[in-house]
């Protein structure tokens, strides 16, 4: 008899992410071979001393480290299990790192648990990291900041090749809604990437439950008779996406009826699609709208649809200094009239000190004064 249809689920995502993090690690060691490559042709007086704790060429390098990210809840707890029972069958060492935010009293107690859970199951190596929340954005943000910093910093040090989150279906839909919400576009609404980066790590964080609802997780717990926590900031009104998820989400089910959040995760991946070609697009097209100094001609600007034209400002913007996070719409929007609706207006003021304004036919974004 095999195991309950909810354990099933969860190991078999986690098996198919486990497979194209191996691949992802072949493919860079093939790279890494290939005679090809100009560091491969130096002669030998060029080759630099191979470091002391390198590997010889006739030692086979260790196998490839898969972290999983556990807060303590069902979600991660799954997730935590299906790592630790797939990752020995395909040659991968698993272990786990918690965050302490310290925003809750004794949270440093439930981090300690936390690790002695993830001990038991067999996990190795096991973190605990305590970070300081900031206020940048909102509790929400600040929080989600502090952890990605502290998670990046752990697969840095273990030179881990993916950290495995246990955001869900549920998760999708909210992430999709909050975007809608804030009229951010068709980026927003794309929800979480199953497959997102960290500093120097474009594919570091795999979310091998994006398919998978909450509820299914959780009954993966139970069946198993793993211990969860319910963290209360998940029931606290305080917080936008607890309220989502208690009240906005019900209300719709109510009133449209079973399906939202299928269709909800649904939109997110046609959107991510979507996004992602329009993004391409904006790459191609941008080199062909600077002139010889580099500068974006509005001119050339104007004649590109409306989002591929946005995204090159919006690129633009970020790289002369203004927060990602904080570039919306509105923001957008306004650079964006200096190149269709162009009546003598004055600078743009943007997030991060950045100003754009138009001079000469020309759109200039920079650091203000």
């Amino acid at each position: 008899m095999g195991p309950h249809p909810a354990v099933a689920a969860i190991r078999l995502a986690v098996r198919r992410v486990l497979h194209d993090v191996l691949t992802d690690v072949q493919r860079t060691e093939a790279h890494r071979a290939d005679p090809r490559r100009p560091e491969a042709q130096r002669t030998p007086e060029h080759v630099p001393a191979r470091p002391a704790h390198a590997h010889p060429p006739c030692e086979q390098a260790p196998a490839p480290l898969v972290l999983v990210a556990c807060s303590g809840g069902a979600d991660s707890m799954a997730l935590a299990s299906a790592l630790a029972f797939e990752a020995p069958k395909l040659g991968i060492r698993a272990g786990g790192v918690t965050v302490d935010h310290g925003l809750q009293d004794g949270s440093d107690l439930r981090a300690a648990e936390v690790v002695s859970r993830l001990t038991a199951l067999g996990l190795e190596p096991i973190e605990s990291v305590a970070v300081d929340v900031g206020r940048d954005g909102g509790p929400e943000a600040a929080a989600r900041d502090a952890r990605y910093g502290a998670l990046d910093a752990v697969a840095e040090r273990h030179g881990a090749a993916a950290i495995l989150l246990g955001h869900t279906r549920d998760d999708q839909a909210e992430t999709v809604l909050l975007g809608l919400a804030r009229g951010s576009g068709i980026r927003s609404l794309s929800g979480m990437a199953a497959v997102s980066g960290g500093p120097g790590a474009d594919r570091r964080y795999r979310r091998p439950f994006l398919h998978i609802d909450r509820q299914t997780a959780r009954k993966a717990c139970m069946v198993q008779s793993l211990p969860v926590w319910d963290d209360p900031h998940n029931t606290d009104p305080a917080y936008t996406r607890s309220r989502l998820r208690h009240e906005g989400l019900p209300a719709l089910e109510k009133a449209l009826g079973k399906g939202v959040v299928e269709a909800l995760a649904r939109t997110a991946q046609l959107s991510r699609d979507d996004a992602d070609a329009l993004d391409h697009w904006a790459a191609q097209a941008e080199a062909s709208v600077r002139d010889a100094a580099g500068l974006l001609e509005c001119a050339k600007l104007y004649a590109l649809p409306p989002a591929v034209r946005r995204r090159i400002v919006r690129r633009a913007a970020i790289d002369a200094g203004a927060p990602a996070g904080a570039l919306f719409a509105r923001h957008l929007e306004e650079v964006d009239r200096l190149i269709t609706g162009w009546r003598g207006q004055g600078a743009i003021n943007l997030p991060g000190k950045v100003v754009a304004q138009r001079q000469g036919g020309r759109l200039v974004i920079r650091q203000g004064c």
